[in-house]
């Protein structure tokens, strides 16, 4: 007894070194595209914005979570895929059999692996990555297009100054390019407030943001506080809707918190919040797309080791790779319009390749 489980022990480090060893050669080479491209694509406008060398690389050196958090998924699909398949064209698979040992025994290292690094993945995108991007992006509005600190940009609560303005808003709905629950201060050099507007919501038009609802107070200290009420009116001030959309490009980098806090906020003033909630559950769902790409790709790999090898593990890897993100893409879509439930729109892809492993291993033969 002692002896066999020596012997499992020595199968399952062999076996779990070859696919991390593989894991390493795909992450890195993945991240390693992903970086060049972006930088292509961002060095020549932090040149134009006048970003020094320094700057630009430690941009780049914040934006290394979000990378792995990316690539992880499809890179342990292609090492597990590949790893088999090497292990196949040499035979080994056969010889482990030979020996009685069965395919989920010869599975087991790389599913807790791939459970593991789901973990990590998870930690990484809750702990991890709302650190790197919020350094990240003070780097790139700051430091290199030297844009200033005037703007405290949150999806709640968000506060803008400009020269004698000060704007504050209760939340930015992206879509709608419309800011909720606005108040508009105008102070003299002495911070001494000169007038307050009320407003019930503010949408950006012709460069203009215009205020619905609005209530003016004009502060006089001859006559007091005189107050009426406004329809609607223009306001100019130096903050683009770009600007304020940047937090909808970059709610992937938010927190679970952060997106739940924001959702039950839009909730409580009577606005959907489908896309935030569908974004907040993605937040668990995504890391363990890399579990889910470890149970699908062992039983491939097993169907076709006659024919296994790199080959192989790369074609599969991509049109598995590709089919997984076409599917996700569409279930979020359904969920953010609220055609399906949060939480099924997010867990629902993997849910599906699960369903194909399974019926994929029950169609291997033992």
């Amino acid at each position: 007894m002692e002896g066999e489980l020596t012997r499992m022990s020595i199968l399952d480090r062999y076996i779990a070194t070859a696919w991390l060893r593989l894991l390493a050669l795909c992450l890195g080479s993945f991240m390693s595209v992903y970086l060049v491209l972006d930088m292509m694509d961002k060095i020549p406008r932090f040149i134009r914005a006048g970003g020094n060398v320094r700057d630009m690389v430690v941009f780049f050196i914040y934006k290394l979570p979000e990378m792995v958090g990316q690539t992880a998924a499809f890179s342990i699909l292609m090492a597990t895929l590949l790893t088999l398949g090497l292990l196949s064209r040499n035979s080994e698979i056969t010889a482990m059999r030979s020996c009685g040992v069965s395919l989920l025994r010869i599975s087991l290292p790389m599913l807790a692996l791939g459970l593991l690094a789901s973990l990590l993945l998870l930690l990484n995108a809750e702990l991890v990555v709302p650190k790197s991007y919020e350094r990240m992006d003070f780097i790139e509005r700051v430091a290199i297009r030297k844009q200033g600190i005037n703007a405290a940009f949150k999806r709640n609560n968000i506060w803008f100054r400009s020269d004698a303005t000060i704007v504050q808003a209760s939340l930015f709905e992206p879509q709608e390019k419309t800011l909720k629950g606005v108040v508009v201060w105008t102070v003299d050099g002495e911070m001494s407030p000169l007038t307050r507007i009320d407003a019930e919501s503010a949408e950006f038009r012709g460069g203009v943001w215009v205020l619905k609802n609005a209530v003016l107070k004009v502060f006089n200290t001859n006559s007091g506080v005189s107050i009426r009420k406004v329809p609607s009116m223009a306001i100019t001030l130096n903050l683009k809707i770009d600007d304020l959309k940047i937090l909808d490009r970059n709610a992937d980098n938010l927190s679970y918190r952060k997106l739940k806090e924001y959702a039950d906020n839009l909730r409580r003033g009577g606005y959907q919040a489908f896309r935030y909630l569908t974004m907040m559950h993605t937040k668990f769902a995504a890391p363990f797309a890399a579990f889910v790409m470890v149970i699908l790709g062992i039983p491939f790999a097993l169907r076709n080791s006659r024919s296994g090898g790199i080959a192989l593990g790369i074609g599969a890897s991509v049109a598995i790779g590709f089919a997984y993100f076409v599917v996700n893409a569409v279930l979020l879509s359904y969920g953010r319009s609220g055609v399906l439930p949060p939480l099924v729109a997010a867990w629902g892809a993997n849910f599906l390749f699960v369903l194909g492993g399974i019926w994929v291993s029950m169609t291997t033969k033992s």
